[in-house]
């Protein structure tokens, strides 16, 4: 069996970290969908960025929109929101028929907003509305600004998508606040089953940081943690989002019918050469989770992956790892901390360079 569908025997779904009017253009999308299971799409400013600069199906459209007296922003979204609805369309089948747990597409606001509240708040209303399609997730930053607002969010019955988590501490912020703001929804009488939402952990780019600063200890035993942080601290994400979601805090929500967050792997491409091209994958198979990934990874995983329920394996492994990262002076709630900093940065600039283009 295709090793991405075989996933999905361990309560896996695999979702296409991209988003392009090529791909839609040239069938590739759907493609994905139905001879590899892909059942959701991602999307960032990176994402975007990348697909109007290479893809020509924008030209035409893109100039067009230049004559007019739009804003850059504004031409952006005129833009790109087309593309976002038509994928939307494409997994709308999926999203039927898993009753609303799967079949979404992640639409991100501005990442000039992660430090607005209110302006987040006031963007994700007025996307879910220009899109107009119940298997859209809004993405926000997992800031503490972006946190409070997801939590008004979901307490208006408005799915999202979490972004920008490097940390077990992020796990736990953010899952706190889709439990408070699940039960004001539940209290305001909403419908349980309409709320979804996952949350986006980011990989690669915790070995990158950690890796940096086990080289620059230089030691025999620092060098052998080398490649191991992200999946041993996403392994511990999972298990604190275990506690609350199967704990009894969640219970009362759960039997009201209200789906637990699910967690969601993201940058799971490999970005050192020297570590396999699925090692964000591979150990990391197990029910109520995500995995985004990029095309190479989802052309690695289905040419050489090996599926098995891996996720829950290991576990005392994971907690050895970040004991030993933190006798080293090594706090990886820190590097989740400074991870995001730095990622919103990346964002912010590859929002900006977008814009550039609308100009």
């Amino acid at each position: 069996m295709n090793p991405l569908i075989a996933i999905k025997q361990h309560g896996q779904q695999v979702w296409l970290d991209n988003l392009s009017r090529s791909l839609l253009h040239q069938g590739d999308l759907k493609r994905l969908i139905e001879g590899d299971g892909i059942n959701g799409v991602t999307s960032n400013p990176s994402i975007f960025h990348k697909a109007v600069a290479e893809s020509p199906y924008y030209r035409e459209d893109l100039a067009r929109l230049k004559t007019g007296l739009l804003s850059p922003e504004a031409r952006y979204e005129a833009l790109v929101l087309p593309d976002i609805r038509a994928a939307c369309d494409l997994l709308a089948a999926v999203f039927h028929v898993s009753d609303g747990d799967a079949g979404y597409v992640s639409l991100e606001v501005s990442p000039h907003l992660a430090a607005d509240e209110d302006g987040t708040v006031a963007a994700a209303r007025r996307l879910k509305a220009a899109v107009q399609r119940d298997n859209l997730l809004i993405k926000v930053p997992a800031t503490p600004e972006g946190i409070r607002a997801f939590e008004r969010l979901i307490a208006e019955g408005i799915s999202v998508n979490v972004t920008l988590m490097f940390s077990v501490a992020h796990e736990n912020a953010v899952a706190q606040a889709y439990i408070r703001g699940a039960q004001r929804w539940v209290d305001s009488g909403g419908d349980p089953r309409r709320l979804k939402s996952v949350a986006s952990i980011f990989l690669s780019r915790v070995d990158s940081l950690v890796d940096k600063k086990l080289d620059a200890l230089g030691t025999v035993a620092a060098l052998a943690l080398r490649g191991k942080s992200a999946v041993a601290m996403t392994k511990l994400a999972y298990r604190r989002y275990l506690e609350l979601f199967h704990g009894p805090g969640f219970a009362a929500l759960a039997n009201a019918g209200v789906r637990p967050q699910y967690p969601l792997w993201a940058s799971t491409g490999t970005k050192n050469p020297a570590y396999s091209d699925v090692l964000y994958v591979e150990p990391l198979i197990g029910p109520e989770t995500v995995n985004t990934a990029p095309d190479a990874t989802l052309d690695a995983f289905r040419d050489h992956g090996k599926v098995a329920r891996t996720l829950e394996l290991g576990m005392d492994e994971a907690q050895g790892q970040v004991s030993a990262l933190a006798t080293l002076g090594i706090n990886l709630d820190a590097a989740g901390v400074q991870l995001q900093q730095e990622g919103v940065k990346l964002f912010v600039d590859a929002y900006d360079k977008l814009l550039a283009l609308m100009a």
